[in-house]
């Protein structure tokens, strides 16, 4: 299950809404959304959850390319709307093996046995060499007062931390 909201940026503060994501299947459609519920080609926020699974946090302004970042990779690259995200932010050459780093060759293919090891846990964790770690613009939120290190650290209440930090949580508790 996936919670979205979005938060627009207006003369007068943060407007928070809920959203449903049911029409949105690409970036484009996302983005459009997000622009749809800007005032003046401000700052819009669009925040996406799964479970607490993995978070994604779009900022869109103006015309301007959207910034994203995901909490974790490779819970995110597993669903719907996180693949959208993650295949943005490491491009859609992902899906290309073209190196033999790519191929994923681990012993295998010759009917050897697989012996695991911390890098092979390491590469279990990842999703089709997507990272189970954070991905993206780490940056996206920092001139609105959440630093780097303060993103990367959320987890259970990202959103409400979000807009304490943006001083919108008041308008956030109106949608939820």
């Amino acid at each position: 299950m996936y919670f979205a909201a979005l938060l627009a940026r207006t003369e007068d503060g943060w407007e928070a809404s809920d959203t449903e994501l049911d029409d949105v299947e690409t970036l484009s459609d996302l983005v459009d959304l997000a622009r749809d519920a800007s005032v003046d080609d401000d700052t819009v926020i669009v925040f996406i959850e799964q479970e607490d699974a993995w978070f994604g946090v779009l900022r869109i302004e103006g015309e301007d390319d959207p910034r994203i970042y995901v909490s974790d990779g490779a819970a995110a690259a597993r669903s719907s709307y996180g693949e959208i995200l993650t295949k943005e932010i490491l491009g859609d050459d992902q899906d290309d093996a073209d190196t033999l780093d790519d191929l994923n060759l681990d012993g295998t293919e010759d009917g050897e046995p697989l012996d695991r090891d911390d890098e092979d846990d390491e590469a279990a964790a990842s999703v089709d060499g997507v990272p189970a770690e954070p991905l993206g613009d780490r940056l996206l939120l920092a001139d609105l007062g959440m630093s780097e290190s303060q993103l990367q650290e959320l987890d259970s209440d990202a959103l409400g931390e979000i807009a304490d930090a943006l001083g919108a949580s008041d308008v956030l508790e109106t949608v939820r």
